[in-house]
């Protein structure tokens, strides 16, 4: 059964094209209502009752869903036309089409696992940490941590401890605390409770942590690590607000698993040599460990920000709640939709779930919201929309890409990544925007794109690395090799031939095989479209021989290998064959020959010239060999046995 598309004007407040609507998204399209959530409730019911409905408004969601409910069917899927386009400037249809038809796809559902909380809570602080713990402590198993003995209360009703914190790790249902100079209340006796010797190194556990300490956070990105709560103990409404939210942190939870890592992809490492540490260097929350040749990601700890998917440069780590092909899909649906329906002229805003949300929110409420040719797009994780999705968007038909930043945006990483998609673009078509004001966000997508792309449409397909360059190619098609800035994730190694020596030492070890050799002949390939630019091959390089150079060849020969330096093959002086080169033999010889003991003659010297299986044999034949024993002795036979009881 074809979706269908639940229309309402908002009390006339919109204007909407049932038709176009239709015929743009091809969805099927209720008539036009204009009280649904009120007057028209019954309607809603009749119109929900035939399944398969997206109804055309987020305000009243939790009506429709309550209403859903109960007529005992599932609830519907939603789209926001009025706040994101009939509440706008300019002609509202061909917009409203694209985002139907984008709410109409099948996207996979993230993967989760459950995490349970029994309650244990550990409640870090002073004298604010012991109000808490009253009020905690009938809902939850709470234990109190203070530094000052004065502050340990008569008041059993939960346990108190002295001891300070040395670190934390974990999550909601799983952290692992570390304490030092820690006591215990040794409740015999009487006056004030004796305590136990101080012991440092104890390891405890818990499922929540209250920090009211008002000292520095106990973890990084503490506002993304779930199930600790840190207040200002000074600020009794943020107090307040921790407490009720510690209360509420008891049972089973849904813990979303946000990237999915494919460590035989990861270029961290190869022989404890250093390679790309991308993912370690922008982790928020201290999720990514190294773990030898590849790192590891905690999914407990990790808060699903995208960074590590946006930064690696292998595809080892990719966001996964949803996969980044859904992303895609989503891009290529909004501006082929928009397109076919009339639309000219696409730009993107691209915004968080929040912070963006209400941003459109209010600039339609309250001013004159977003332009008919502006397409907002809300995602999960900005941090994650990296270059290969800035480039897919200007590759599927947008001119122009905005990034509606938050608060909370880590925005060192997507600068980084803005640049580097201008520079694969070749155009100044992606801009970011840190604004809180709704009328100055409806002001800057409107001013006129300073230096639009214009392309003919492509379907991004592939990974993410796949996805970049065919953007880049498809918007640059005269170009043929494109400078990148210092970090980019795609280049060219430089090989100083004066000082290679051809040990291959970086073929050994390249993580990706951009670097090979030959087998029958002294020769270091490249193939360019390969190299992650991890900078493994220069680390390990012995001679310093090696620099990377970033760029992207957009031509075909960035899939060949090419020789970056070669030499001529030495002849082994016995039977011909080809092995090492002129050069490293001629160094070995002029380095050895006649200055070591084991080459101290020229017949010995030849050693070296020789190939792996005439230097065995010369060896095994020479007179002297330092591996020949003593005549084997004679084989006994029964003759020998017979002679020696005639002797006696």
């Amino acid at each position: 059964m074809a979706k269908k598309l639940i229309l309402c004007d908002c009390a006339g407040s919109q204007s909407l094209d049932a038709d176009a609507i239709a015929a743009g998204s091809g969805l099927a399209c209720s008539k036009v209502y204009s009280h649904l959530c009120t007057l028209q409730i019954d309607a809603a019911a009749k119109e929900l009752a035939q399944g398969d409905a997206i109804v055309a408004c987020q305000q009243e969601r939790a009506t429709f869903e309550e209403l859903a409910d109960d007529l005992q069917i599932d609830a519907p899927g939603f789209v926001d036309l009025r706040d994101r386009a009939g509440w706008g400037t300019g002609a509202p249809a061909p917009k409203m089409a694209a985002l139907a038809a984008e709410a109409a796809l099948s996207l996979p559902l993230g993967k989760s696992v459950d995490v349970v909380s029994e309650g244990t809570c550990l409640i870090v602080g002073a004298e604010a940490a012991l109000i808490a713990a009253q009020n905690l402590s009938e809902t939850l198993a709470v234990t109190v941590l203070v530094t000052d003995p004065d502050l340990i209360p008569n008041d059993r009703t939960f346990d108190c401890v002295v001891g300070k914190v040395r670190n934390v790790s974990g999550a909601l249902g799983g952290f692992t605390v570390k304490l030092d100079a820690f006591q215990q209340v040794l409740p015999a006796g009487r006056g004030a409770f004796d305590l136990s010797p101080p012991q440092n190194g104890v390891v405890s556990a818990c499922d929540i942590i209250l920090d009211l300490s008002g000292e520095t956070a106990l973890v990084p990105a503490p506002h993304k690590r779930e199930g600790y709560l840190r207040a200002e103990p000074g600020h009794p409404p943020s107090v307040a607000n921790a407490v009720i939210e510690a209360a509420q942190l008891i049972g089973t939870f849904e813990k979303p698993l946000y990237v999915r890592l494919e460590p035989s992809l990861c270029a961290h490492s190869r022989a404890e040599q250093p390679a790309c540490s991308n993912c370690l260097n922008v982790c928020p929350t201290g999720a990514i460990v190294s773990a030898g040749e590849h790192v590891a990601i905690d999914p407990m700890i990790c808060a699903g920000c995208g960074s590590c998917s946006a930064v690696c440069p292998s595809g080892a780590i990719t966001y996964d709640a949803p996969p980044v092909d859904a992303l895609f899909r989503r891009l290529s649906t909004l501006a082929t939709t928009y397109r076919t329906a009339g639309g000219t002229s696409p730009r993107l805003l691209v915004h968080d779930a929040e912070f963006g949300r209400e941003m459109i929110s209010l600039a339609a409420r309250f001013g004159r919201g977003l332009p008919g040719h502006v397409i907002p797009i809300e995602i999960d994780a900005l941090s994650g929309f990296g270059h290969a999705e800035m480039l897919a968007a200007l590759a599927c038909g947008f001119e122009h890409v905005d990034l509606l930043l938050s608060p909370k945006t880590e925005q060192d990483v997507i600068e980084a990544q803005a640049i580097l998609a201008r520079a694969l673009a070749g155009k100044d078509a992606v801009r970011l925007l840190s604004l809180n004001d709704p009328d100055a966000l409806s002001d800057a997508v409107d001013a006129p794109a300073v230096d639009p792309a214009h392309c003919a449409p492509v379907l991004p397909l592939g990974t993410r690395r796949q996805v970049a360059r065919l953007a880049a190619k498809t918007l640059q098609p005269e170009t043929k090799v494109q400078e990148l800035p210092a970090g980019a994730p795609y280049g060219a190694v430089v090989v100083d031939t004066d000082a290679c020596t051809l040990c291959l030492s970086c073929v050994s070890l390249c993580p990706s095989g951009a670097l090979g050799d030959n087998s029958d002949l002294p020769q270091l390939r490249f193939q360019e479209d390969a190299c992650l630019q991890c900078g493994l091959c220069s680390n390990i390089c012995p001679e310093q021989a090696i620099t990377l150079q970033p760029q992207m060849n957009l031509t075909d020969a960035a899939f060949d290998q090419r020789v970056l330096y070669e030499e001529e093959p030495f002849a082994c002086i016995d039977c011909g064959s080809l092995f090492g080169s002129k050069s490293t033999i001629a160094k070995i010889t002029e380095k050895l020959a006649g200055k070591h003991a084991m080459f101290a003659s020229s017949e010995a010297a030849k050693m070296i010239q020789r190939c792996e299986n005439c230097r065995i044999q010369a060896q095994y034949h020479s007179t002297n060999n330092p591996f020949q024993g003593a005549e084997r002795p004679r084989v006994r036979t029964s003759d020998d046995y017979f002679a020696k009881r005639k002797d006696h």
